[in-house]
């Protein structure tokens, strides 16, 4: 039995420090847009790599959490596909739904740093997506996927309806609010929490309202929970009537990268072990605190006792009901 299995695709992620005093560079935050001259230079301070993915950074988020995690997902018969498969289990995470194809390359993506703002290039490696004989779990993520998803999700949807203890969870990918959105929203009356940031949840719903709104559209829509996170002013929970905001903590972010999953994980974790809305809701938010300073989207992920020390720390800042 499992508290948590994860399903989405996963990458080995390089990340590039952008030395934040180049003159080449610039952001326009307003538009947000990372600005590089060409045929310049760019001067990197540091670099990095590791393992990403929203399924890979959740399962492994939920493991320090105390949780026991699988993960399915299909990855290149290729050095950074063992690679992957070595460092989930290395982190704790049963990789036995890991499915290696023969003469296939594995994703990857390379994230640009630079003053705390990150732009990602992704590389989508093609797909013809299965949908593995699982073991028995409490929970299932379902999170980011490329092209071909559908099959997945059908069966997905399938086993959801056979297993109706099984609770769902789910983050759609870019690509499948691209080119998938109709086939999400069949998935929402089955959804048990909705992660999303403000513009996936705008996207979904259809068009900008305010967040009382856009979290009252979800839950008309059959989903259980919505959590929506707002960058720097912080998350926003809705359940039943009730609407729930939490503020960031106060931290200087080295990088972002992967702190949408830690939050993910934190919340998530908590409300498996059983924990109230509001208390997942600072799980979440010291989760993604402890990641932004770190470079990667997993090196930072806090364990139960770090976690509960950050929330002590700054104890003042709490979820309340907005009106």
């Amino acid at each position: 039995m499992f508290d948590l299995i994860t399903i989405g695709d996963s990458t080995i992620d390089t990340f590039l420090i952008i030395d934040d005093a180049h003159l080449g560079c610039g952001l326009r935050k307003e538009e947000k847009l990372l600005c590089l001259r060409y045929a310049d230079k760019i001067p990197i301070v540091h670099s990095d790599q590791s393992v990403g993915g929203n399924a890979a950074n959740v399962a492994v988020g939920a493991h320090k959490l105390g949780l026991q995690t699988a993960i399915v997902s299909e990855l290149g018969d290729d050095i950074n596909g063992h690679a992957i498969k070595h460092a989930l289990s290395e982190a704790g995470v049963n990789t036995k739904f890991v499915h290696l194809l023969k003469k296939e390359e594995t994703r990857y993506s390379v994230v640009l740093n630079y003053h705390g703002e990150r732009t990602i290039l992704s590389y989508q490696a093609k797909r013809n997506y299965t949908f593995p004989k699982l073991t028995q779990s409490k929970w299932i993520y379902y999170t980011s996927l490329t092209k071909s998803f559908e099959k997945i999700q059908k069966k997905l949807s399938t086993y959801l309806i056979k297993h109706s203890k099984i609770k769902m969870a789910m983050n759609p990918g870019s690509y499948q609010l691209k080119h998938g959105l109709n086939q999400i929203r069949l998935l929402l009356p089955q959804t048990e929490i909705m992660f999303v940031n403000k513009e996936e949840a705008d996207k979904i719903v259809g068009k900008k309202k305010n967040i009382k709104k856009t979290c009252q559209a979800f839950l008309q829509k059959g989903v259980k929970t919505i959590v929506i996170t707002d960058s720097i002013k912080g998350s926003f929970a809705g359940h039943d009537k009730d609407i729930y905001f939490m503020p960031i903590y106060p931290l200087k972010a080295k990088a972002k990268t992967g702190a949408g999953d830690a939050y993910t994980s934190g919340f998530l974790s908590a409300i498996i072990k059983d924990k109230p809305i509001a208390e997942a809701m600072q799980w979440g938010t010291a989760n993604a605190a402890g990641v932004i300073q770190k470079i990667g989207a997993q090196k930072g992920l806090l364990t139960k006792t770090t976690l509960e020390k950050l929330i002590k720390k700054y104890s003042k800042i709490k979820p309340y009901k907005i009106k």
